[in-house]
Order: C-alpha cells, then structure tokens, then sequence
C-alpha cells in the first residue's frame, strides 16, 4: 500500500514534488510508508472521526517588528517559510467533539482567540467552544507581531496591526472549518517515547533550587519526553501531532525572516520531504509540532542555550527541526495503542491576580494569595538565547535604581504589590493599569480523548512546573487517563510558570513569572479542580469573563504611502538577472523592483515562483514556503523598493530549464492597489 495511491474515498490524489527526495529523506520516507503498511484497512476504531486542515496565517513580511525578542529594530524584510495554521478535529460516538489548532506563532494571544470563538459561533453555532478548542503557539520568534490586544506586548511592535491580526484569525478559523469538514470515520493511535540532543536547559542555576526527586526525574535538568498522534481515516495516515519541549529560538535576534524556526522545519520535513505535498494541494497530511512545558528548555546546545550547535541559525533551524520530525516519525510508525473511549472538556477562566491557593499546594503547608501582574528587573535581562540591555544580570535581587525610577514613571507600584511579589525585586507592573497592560482573567482548560488528556495553560511553563501540573490532574484523574500532555501556550499568553524554589532564583523566567511566587501552586490548583469537575461530570462555570479590548487598538507606525519604480522601469521589471547556468547547490537569485508586501499579504498565495519548463509549459517547483528559498524586500530609496528572490538549487533538482517569478502588489498615490508578476530570463540547472 503506498500512502500517495491509496487513500480514503473523497480525499484527493497527491502529486508528488518535482524532485526525488535524498537519499537520507528517502530512507525516511520509506520508514514512513512502512507505517502504512500496518494500518488495517478496515479501521474505524471505537466509532471516532476524524479530520485535519491547515491554513496560511502569515502577517506582514516588510517593516513590522518581529513578537518574541522584543527588539525594536528587528523588522520583518520578507520571508524564509510562511506561517500556518493546523487543525486536529475529533469527534466520537456521540457527536461530542474537539479541535486542537497548532499555530506558527509566537503566541496566541487573548484578543486573537476571542474573535476566533467569536468567529466560530457564528459559523458552527454551538459545535465549538471556548471548552472544546485548543488554540496553541510553537512559540516562534520569527513572526511579526502586532496581533496583540494588550499593551505590553505591542510596545515594541510600536502598535497593534490590523493585517497580521485578521491573518491570523481568519486563517485559524479556516483550518478548523477545514478540519471539520474533513471529518471522517478513523482512528488517534497513540506512541511515547524520547528525543535526546534536542533541548538544554537555559536556567540551569533556577533549576537545580528544586528538591531532589525533580532533579532526579529530570537527568541533565531537561525534559526528553515526546508524545505523537497518528491520526487515520480508513487505515489510512492523514495527520501526525506531535508535542515535545524546545523553544522555537534557533533563529537569532539578528534574523528579520518570517520563519516557522525549527518546529516549522520538522513540519516543511514530515509533509513536503516525506510526503511530497505539493504546495498548491496542501492537506491531504497534515504534521503539527507542537510546544509542552518548553519554558527553560532551548534548542541552542552551546553554552547553556546562548549558542546553536553551529554558527549558523538556519543550519540550526534544520539541526533541531530535523531531530523532531525523525523521531515523531519513528514513533508515528509504531503507534499500536488506540485512542478509545468518549471525549470530554472542561474549561474555566480565572483572575489570576487575586486567587486564595490552599495549603495543599503550597511548598510550606501555608495559605497564599497571587498578586496582581508584574515583571521584575530580570526581565530586561532577557534570556541565555535572546539577551537583553546590559543593565542587570539574572538572579540580582537587590533593586536596581534605574530600572525602580523608569517602572516608577511608567506605571508605579504599591508596597503592597511589592511584597506580594517578594523575592521579586518589581519593574514593571502590568496589571495594574485600566485595562491591564497583560492579562489576568485567564483560561485553564482539559480536553480528553479517551485514555489521553490534554492539559492547556496558556503561559511558558518550565519543566518540572509543567509536569507538576500535569502530576496533579492524573492524581485527580487516576487510571482512566493513561496519557497527561502539557500543552503550554495556549489560548492566551501571560508570560512564564516557574516552580516556587525557581522563582526565588529571579532568573529571566522567576522575572516573568507574572503573578507572584504562588503562581504555579494557584494553577495545580485550579487544574485540579478542573480534573475533579471532568472526572465526576461537573460544571465549571466562570465567575470571570476577560474583557473585550479590540475597539481601543492604535497603531503608531504610519502604513503604505505609495509605491515607485525608477524613472524608466515598471514594477517587475529586473535590477539584476540570475546567471545563465547554475550546477545543483548552487544558488541562483534574482533582484525585482517591487511594491511593499504590507499592500497584499497574499495568504494561500506567494511572492515567489520558482518553475521549470515542461513541455510547452511551466511547472511551478518552489514557493515561497519552500525551505530552498528566500524573499528579501528592501526599501532601496524613498517610495521605491526591490525584492530579492533566492533560490538554493536542491542537489537533486532535475536538470532542464527554470526561471524565477515574483509576484507583488503596487500602491498608487490615491491609494489603489494593483497587483503585478516580474519574469526573470530563463537559465539551466545541471
């Protein structure tokens, strides 16, 4: 049985890429179509369906400030591989139902999963919920940010931005409504395992304050554990999820291309390299690598998660990537055990700045309270991967005096706050303004499917926070739920969840943790009774709504004034030309005059075009997705632009004759957009 000939009635047939894959991606592949092979054909499993989507969500790829680094002068200047939404849909016997989105995002912010449910009810009523969706982020740095409903984290983006907000949004809800339509009898198998020389802890010193048996669970102080989804319809592989803990910063600060960074590379590898989806039929499989408890754990291997494993961050990119999309398909090829059973939610906001936590789950047996948010000096120190002003270093609890006077002026800060927040020497209090500048009324939510429960936190956990969560809601859960997964990330962002002992380190993560030293103890708890109310069938009704703040938005940036070509020359026309000839890994390129990408974002589309004559046409072989191209735009002088069409030639890539296309969008001085298409001279390869 090949996965490329056999497949489903109404799924459509899947072409393969231009090229043959190498001869490791190969080797590879085949393990992949032996999984198939196992797959019996009769598979229906326990009366589930099942059904995946994806959606282009990619933002503004010129001149907005990137979400993550929080480096004002890192602007977006094109694009590496477009940003996606995929979609997991699930449903069972008696027509309950769940959606699991994975995002190329840095976060998914608040306001963002507002308008999706909103978005959502009015296209499928009741069908999906603020219970039943998982919205989550792979926590990329390489994304423009802007799509933010709260101040803080549109400050260095200098303003919320429409486009790459309603990108957003629109894409996600079309990958559910994709997923949904996809639905067809199947089966979840489930596989565990481990992936080693993919993770290191960055905050090694904040991790080793906790007692022994954590240290003791976790050797080398991180987290190896992988779990992956296989998803079926019919016997046939139509999907893989797969969640493991390492943060998306193999792209550095100094990197202004729009790149999914290493989940999105193992993602490119399982659905273009194993499975040869052509870029214009994109979901016939569907693979999600999806973010856990990755708060301390950095892809960048050298010297305590500052440095990748080479001096090259997309060499890194792929390093990382590659290691996650080999596994997960080691692990998708050996999955046996069926997801059965029923599917349940339950979901609940809560106002984190304020929540009495019991003793249970206090380190000293002592009630405690949360305090209202707030960022402490170690904050600005940023992280080992992404660190920031020289001004403190991690770990110093004495306040420093220019960081005290600049939070006092910005947004001051009760004594109250401040010994709420004790060791934490305050910065910056977030949740003190009207509205809060991040927020505080936050979603907990459990989804389970079958023998599986998802456990969605919508902040960075490190990894024994992470597992101390998830601990507790199978303590509450028991035998029923075999599988606990920490799906971090989720449904909204507010920043870090260290373990008390961590905290009072007051490393980069204790600083953001945002509501205090009894920040995790507050989530166990409210997760745990989260997991009673799922296990004994109960309610969870919120006492709390957050607020709506999308009509208080502004963007400070000017936008788009108007286009220009040089005086003689028309938009598409060539600066410079690719040579006449090129052997396979070499680099072909080509410089186009160009409008600004912020005038047509071109979602489902592309800026770029690489084709290879066939016959009397042309056949398209590359895109803008592709990991073998870059789109580099640049404001040359005034209102005129040029756009940078790279192309690394596979080593495999046929020999025959190619060209490069690129695609844009021009704006007149009365605002009118009109789009337009450049052709370079046509040259060999091989």
């Amino acid at each position: 049985m090949s996965l490329l000939t056999t497949r489903p009635a109404g799924r459509r047939a899947r072409r393969r890429g231009p090229t043959a894959v190498t001869a490791a991606t190969a080797v590879l592949a085949a393990l992949l179509l032996a999984g198939a092979e196992q797959a019996p054909a009769d598979a229906a499993g326990d009366g589930h369906r099942v059904g995946v989507g994806i959606a282009d969500i990619t933002g503004e790829a010129a001149e907005v400030a990137m979400m993550g680094y929080a480096r004002l002068n890192q602007e977006t200047s094109g694009i590496h591989s477009r940003q996606w939404a995929r979609a997991f849909a699930m449903a069972d016997a008696g027509g309950r139902r769940t959606v699991f989105v994975n995002t190329d995002l840095g976060m998914i912010m608040q306001g963002v999963q507002q308008e999706i449910m909103r978005r959502l009810g009015s296209r499928f009523g009741s069908r999906y919920t603020d219970s039943n969706v998982v919205l989550s982020a792979t926590h990329t740095h390489a994304g423009p940010g802007g799509h933010s409903h709260h101040l803080l984290y549109n400050l260095t983006i200098l303003g919320h931005k429409k486009k790459t907000y309603e990108a957003i949004v629109s894409g996600i809800v079309e990958a559910v409504a994709a997923a949904d339509a996809d639905l067809a009898p199947g089966k979840v198998k489930i596989a565990t395992g481990e992936l080693h020389g993919a993770n290191v802890n960055r905050s090694r010193e904040a991790f080793d304050r906790n007692p022994a048996a954590d240290k003791t669970r976790f050797p080398g102080a991180v987290d190896p554990s992988m779990t992956v989804l296989r998803f079926e319809q019919g016997g046939v592989p139509v999907g893989m999820l797969s969640w493991f803990a390492t943060h998306a910063t193999s792209m550095t600060p100094e990197n202004t291309l729009i790149s999914p960074d290493n989940k999105g590379y193992a993602q490119y590898r399982v659905e273009h390299d194993l499975k040869g989806v052509d870029w214009s039929e994109r979901g016939e499989f569907v693979a999600a690598f999806a973010q856990s408890n990755a708060g301390d754990m950095s892809p960048n291997l050298r010297d305590g998660g500052a440095h990748g494993p080479t001096d090259d961050e997309f060499e890194n990119t792929e390093i990382i990537g590659r290691l996650q999309a080999d596994r997960a398909v080691e692990l998708f090829n050996g999955a046996t055990e069926v997801l059965t059973g029923p599917i349940g939610h339950r979901q609940r906001y809560v106002d984190f700045s304020s929540v009495d936590v019991g003793p249970r789950y206090t380190p000293d047996g002592e009630p405690h309270t949360t305090c209202p948010a707030a960022l402490g000096q170690g904050f600005t120190a940023g992280a080992e991967d992404g660190p920031g002003p020289d001004i403190v270093e991690e770990g110093e609890l004495k306040p420093n005096p220019l960081l005290t006077v600049a939070g006092t002026v910005v947004a001051p800060t009760s004594p109250e706050v401040r010994r709420c927040q004790a060791p934490k020497p305050v910065f910056l209090t977030t949740g003190a303004q009207k509205p809060p500048w991040t927020p505080q009324i936050l979603p907990v939510q459990l989804v389970r499917i079958g023998q599986l429960t998802l456990t969605a936190a919508p902040a960075e956990f490190t990894v024994v926070a992470g597992h101390r969560v998830t601990d507790t809601v199978a303590g509450e859960l028991g035998s029923s739920s075999r599988h606990t997964v920490f799906a971090g990330y989720s449904n909204a962002y507010a920043g870090y969840v260290t373990t008390p002992e961590e905290y009072d380190a007051q490393h980069y993560e204790g600083a953001s943790t945002h509501f205090g030293r009894y920040t995790l103890p507050a989530y166990e708890q409210e997760f745990a009774e989260l997991a009673a109310a799922l296990r004994d069938g109960e309610p969870t009704p919120s006492a709390v709504t957050p607020p709506w703040l999308g009509d208080r938005q502004l963007d400070v940036k000017p936008g788009v004034v108007m286009d220009a070509a040089p005086l003689g020359k028309d938009f598409g026309d060539l600066e410079s030309q690719p040579a006449g000839s090129y052997e396979p890994g070499e680099h072909a390129e080509a410089v186009f005059y160009t409008g600004h990408p912020r005038n047509n974002l071109r979602n489902e589309g592309t800026f770029l075009e690489v084709q290879r004559r066939d016959g009397d046409s042309w056949r398209t072989v590359a895109t803008d997705n592709d990991w073998s191209t870059v789109y580099r735009w640049k404001r040359a002088y005034a209102a005129v632009s040029t756009a940078t069409v790279g192309w690394d030639i596979p080593q495999d890539a046929e020999p025959g004759s190619y060209r490069i296309l690129h695609r844009g969008d021009a704006r007149s001085l009365t605002g009118k957009i009109a789009g337009f298409t450049g052709t370079s001279r046509t040259f060999t390869v091989g």
